[in-house]
């Protein structure tokens, strides 16, 4: 119960379903996505999952989990190629607690440069905290492949 309301006051999830006047750039079944309400680059997106999941550290190295977050990076990426073909440089990230705005997973994507310059401040990788690539978070999830033994 304690989820549900969480969600039902996560912005995130209202945006996610369709409860606010947010500009959807894209959306399906699992993931939606809009621009940044402050943008710190040529073009700052963030992807979200229609569900409700708080931050990376509820990610798990699960086949559902994994997936999820490849396609949040496929979706930012077409984005960001199809609104910003001019820019030759592109970054993906999500924050970690205790740095994340907003307790809903979501993915930070840039076509750089930051706007103004100091914004990238706030998406440096420190570690077990900050900015952490989308790409780092992909490797740490990757689901161990099952080893069956003959006996």
């Amino acid at each position: 119960m304690a989820a549900a309301a969480a969600a039902s006051q996560c912005i995130f999830c209202q945006i996610a379903s369709k409860s606010t006047s947010t500009t959807l750039l894209h959306t399906d079944d699992k993931v939606v996505a809009f621009q940044d309400i402050r943008p710190a680059a040529v073009r700052h997106y963030l992807v979200i999952p229609v569900d409700h999941i708080p931050t990376v550290k509820d990610l798990q190295r699960k086949p559902e989990d994994y997936s999820l977050v490849n396609h949040m990076l496929e979706v930012g990426k077409m984005l960001i190629q199809r609104d910003a073909p001019q820019c030759h440089q592109y970054r993906f990230g999500f924050h970690q607690p205790p740095f994340n705005s907003v307790n809903h997973l979501h993915l930070h994507c840039f076509a750089l440069p930051y706007t103004p310059r100091w914004k990238c401040m706030k998406y440096i990788a420190m570690g077990p905290f900050g900015f952490l690539e989308a790409e780092k978070l992909l490797g740490k999830i990757k689901p161990v492949p099952q080893v069956i033994s003959k006996v």
